[in-house]
């Protein structure tokens, strides 16, 4: 029930086309993985409630598209359809407008985002500077947790090697891991996230202040995350 509910918190999945992001969000709330999962356009939104160290969170969990990508995908997928370029031109004249529009109320009060990039595509990790200027653009919030996931190391065409992607999130004060949405350290990541986003109480402690909520401690000698892929570079 509600009232067990420490928080509700919104989580961003964001990073290029292709990386994984409905997938990871896919495993994480229904325990499932789909390898034909279509490309999310604009944006696709889940809920789950968890508990972290005996404190229950509900999660609201967005995957968002920036502009520039969606225009991108959109377009690779026109052809010579004259109904597909018309969608197109649709797009480029009020679409592109609209979703400028919408696009900083995705990341509004946001306590938590997960930066995605596909370990096995070297140009989804060139961009992750983009990501981020984005999120420093419209982000509300300046104690944000950020997270840094180097997706499908289930796969061995590898161009992204696990050394560089924690160098760019100690870089950049992000907690880090490599997970497979097919197979391995999902739960973990948005565990991991959830707890640190808990332990930084002006993230959500405004919200909870007439609820009379009380926020639960992991006792005294037990260990860090569950998770022994996850690394803590903030």
């Amino acid at each position: 029930m509600d009232e067990d509910v420490l928080t509700t918190l919104k989580i961003l999945i964001i990073g290029e086309s292709g990386v994984g992001k409905s997938s990871l969000l896919l495993r994480f709330t229904d325990d499932t993985f789909d390898p034909e999962l279509a490309a999310t356009i604009g944006v696709d939104f889940k809920v789950k409630t968890i508990s972290v160290d005996g404190n229950k969170a509900k999660l609201a969990i967005w995957v968002t598209l920036h502009q520039q990508t969606a225009n991108f995908f959109l377009k690779s997928q026109i052809g010579n359809s004259p109904i597909l370029k018309w969608a197109m031109w649709q797009y480029d004249t009020a679409g592109q407008e609209r979703f400028r529009t919408l696009t900083p109320s995705y990341y509004r009060g946001a306590q938590g985002v997960i930066l995605v990039y596909d370990v096995t595509r070297r140009d989804t990790f060139v961009k992750l500077d983009n990501w981020l200027n984005e999120l420093e653009t419209y982000c509300t919030r300046n104690d944000i947790v950020n997270m840094l996931v180097g997706n499908k190391i289930d796969k061995e065409n590898r161009e992204v090697d696990r050394n560089e992607g924690l160098k760019f999130a100690r870089k950049h004060s992000m907690l880090f891991i490599e997970a497979s949405a097919k197979c391995d350290g999902v739960q973990c990541a948005f565990e991991e996230l959830v707890e640190k986003i808990i332990q930084t109480p002006g993230l959500w402690e405004s919200e909870n202040q007439n609820k009379g909520v009380k926020l639960s401690h992991r006792e005294e000698g037990q260990g860090g995350g569950a998770c022994g892929g996850y690394c803590s570079v903030l």
